[in-house]
């Protein structure tokens, strides 16, 4: 079960940011004794691997509160994340942490199985990210993007510690998530709404001013 709970909060927190999780497991394989990578994935803590994903972050963590960048980051990113939530599912899973001293075989053999799941995973939390976005740009006239952006790269970092550290607190995550759905396409339907109601006073106001004429 730990081990599940610790597959999900990666691959989630790599729904919010590719880099983030892959880069906190390489980082604590490689200084600290928090977490045990299996052999299979060791290569996340290699020094030029760790290198790449800081990088990669740099550019991610600017490209993302940039409006209308960030959008198309969005696009670039979801093959990027879902990626990412399967190596960082599949290697988290399979890894001796903390809490997880005895990961055995988890799946079985089919070691294909957590690397969809983080994908799948990845790819919802990717989802909603990139539908929840536009809204709070359109709504802070761009304003908000970097606040939120902010905002998900220190969830993404939080929720990759608490994966590892204490998984449990995933739970609250997926207690969670079918809110945050619910909020998104509400406000997506208001938001429609809102635009559909502004159309049609526009075409209104253009009538009357077509019919003084």
């Amino acid at each position: 079960m730990l081990e599940a709970l610790t597959g999900t909060g990666l691959a989630a927190s790599a729904g919010l940011n590719a880099y983030i999780p892959l880069l906190t497991m390489g980082l604590l394989a490689r200084y600290t004794d928090v977490i045990q990578l299996p052999g299979g994935w060791q290569w996340i803590s290699n020094g030029w691997v760790l290198a790449i994903l800081a990088v990669l972050l740099a550019i991610e963590a600017v490209a993302d509160k940039v409006p209308v960048v960030d959008h198309v980051n969005d696009v670039v990113q979801t093959v990027v994340r879902p990626t990412a939530g399967g190596l960082a599912f599949g290697a988290g899973s399979g890894a001796e942490t903390v809490t997880v001293s005895d990961p055995g075989a988890f799946f079985g053999s089919s070691q294909w199985v957590p690397v969809v799941i983080g994908v799948l995973i990845a790819l919802g939390v990717h989802g909603l990210k990139a539908a929840a976005r536009p809204v709070i740009n359109a709504g802070t006239a761009g304003l908000g993007a970097p606040v939120a952006s902010t905002a998900e790269d220190a969830t993404s970092v939080v929720f990759s510690l608490a994966a590892i550290l204490l998984p449990v607190l995933v739970l609250l995550f997926l207690l969670a998530l079918p809110l945050l759905v619910l909020w998104v396409v509400r406000r997506r339907r208001r938001r429609r709404a809102e635009r559909q109601a502004a159309q049609v006073a526009r075409d209104t106001r253009d009538t009357r001013d077509m019919a003084k004429y």
